[in-house]
């Protein structure tokens, strides 16, 4: 019994045990081998056959394929690395090649590399990638520059703060605010009244509306600088509203203590119909003098879509005196639509108020939309309009000239 023992011990060593010590699982096989020399010795002691050999045979080879199945599955690992060092391989020849390929790819976009069913498939991924990588680096470079600049923008600041920080331009501002303020002050009590609707929320995204917050502010600004400012009356004003929410943001602190009437009634209901004109480029009718009994009233909205009488329609409806600035009358007009922003309407109005000169105020609207002011009345411009086209188009060509030389003599 001990010799048969023995025997199987010896050869569990001398087969089993090297083949277990090359796949690194000889600490697994021992307590193997103890359970099956315990069921060896049952076997004999139940039964002396010569059915040993057999028996030991079929153990070595449900060992075996167990050891298989388990070094499988420790192999797949590798394999996977090594197919994904190969597709790195691949990508660094294709880079190489002078291809778009990413400098940096990650393992996720590596194994979807692997997966594309085509060779074009890859490269149109490996473009996206290239593509995207590209955009990334862009965006960087303008972030490391807009810091720099922001950060040479400090360093001047901080190179000027001493000479702003002296005393007398500290006294020279607060002083020059006290007299604005005190010129707001008055004109609350003595001023001409304009009128800004804030009615047209509904009629503009959160972006025009955001625009046309700012440039109230501008408008406000303008108008405390100036030496006979507006009584600014915002009305149809609605607390908590996306107008409301935008001035907070705009003012902060100083929302509360500008020298400004903010009222949710509409104009009507405060002023006298007869003394109201609704300024709107949509009117027929056109503004010939600036008048100071009259109270103007300016729709504040940022029309980008260029919705047309919107607020003509609003006058209409409450019915209101209506009128225009005479741009057609004093510039030509080249290119563009004939409507300025609320800053520059301030502007005018303003400058009108003080000199009633329409040269001067009509220099606030932007150069780009015409090229210049008009020196002869605009029917003569009309006439001399329709005589070159006549001669460019070679119609009646003698008696146009004749019309032309009657109409223009020569001096």
């Amino acid at each position: 019994m001990q010799s048969a023992n023995m025997l199987l011990r010896k050869i569990v060593r001398s087969s089993v045990l090297p083949f277990a010590a090359q796949q690194r699982v000889q600490t697994d096989l021992f307590p193997l081998s103890r359970t099956l020399s315990l069921s060896l010795r049952l076997k004999q002691d139940k039964s002396c056959e010569p059915s040993e050999k057999l028996d030991l045979d079929e153990w070595k080879k449900v060992m075996k394929s167990g050891l298989q199945e388990e070094v499988s599955e420790t192999v797949s690992e590798p394999k996977e690395l090594s197919s994904l060092a190969a597709a790195r391989e691949t990508l660094e020849m294709w880079r190489l090649a002078g291809r778009a390929v990413p400098e940096n790819i990650s393992e996720e976009q590596l194994k979807t590399f692997m997966e594309c069913p085509s060779k074009s498939a890859k490269k149109k991924y490996l473009k996206y990638l290239y593509l995207k990588e590209l955009h990334k680096k862009k965006d960087k470079r303008k972030m490391d520059e807009k810091r720099e600049r922001r950060l040479e923008a400090q360093d001047q600041a901080s190179k000027t703060d001493d000479t702003k920080k002296s005393s007398f331009l500290c006294m020279w501002s607060s002083t020059m605010d006290k007299a604005y303020n005190w010129r707001a002050a008055q004109s609350m009590i003595f001023g001409q009244p304009l009128v800004f609707d804030m009615s047209y929320e509904k009629e503009m995204s959160v972006r025009e509306v955001k625009n046309t917050v700012s440039q109230i502010v501008l408008s406000e600004s303008c108008n405390r600088r100036s030496v006979d400012p507006f009584h600014i009356h915002f009305c149809n004003f609605k607390d908590d509203s996306l107008y409301h929410r935008e001035f907070i943001k705009q003012y902060r602190e100083a929302w509360g203590k500008l020298l400004i009437t903010v009222t949710d009634q509409c104009y009507t209901e405060i002023f006298p119909k007869d003394k109201l004109i609704y300024l709107t480029a949509d009117s027929p009718k056109v503004m010939k003098t600036f008048d100071h009994d009259k109270i103007y009233i300016v729709g504040s909205m940022v029309d980008r879509s260029i919705k047309t009488g919107v607020s003509l329609a609003q006058a209409k409806r409450l019915g209101l005196e209506t009128a225009a600035l005479p741009l057609e009358k004093y510039l030509l007009w080249s290119t563009g639509a004939k409507n300025l922003t609320l800053d520059q309407m301030m502007l005018v109005l303003l400058t009108l108020k003080d000199t009633a000169d329409w040269k001067k105020a009509l220099e606030f609207v932007p150069k780009r939309k015409y090229c210049g002011f008009v020196n002869k009345p605009v029917k003569e411009l009309k006439k001399t309009l329709d005589l070159i086209s006549t001669l460019k188009h070679g119609r009646g060509r003698e008696e146009v000239q004749r019309q032309f030389a009657k109409s223009y003599p020569k001096k």
